[in-house]
């Protein structure tokens, strides 16, 4: 069984929905999600990749 994630649902999407906006802006998904997860103190990029 997977372990609960320690971020809320909402926050995930909300995530997710800024690396589609914010995708065009960097040179890769990988520095996207970077940013993002940086704008939102989200420990590892990793989390939103699942």
């Amino acid at each position: 069984m997977a372990r609960p994630s320690r971020y809320p649902l909402e926050l995930r999407r909300r995530a997710v929905r800024m690396v589609a906006e914010v995708r065009d802006d960097h040179a890769n998904e990988t520095a996207a999600l970077q940013a993002v997860t940086e704008k939102l103190g989200i420990g590892s990029r990793e989390t939103l990749r699942n």
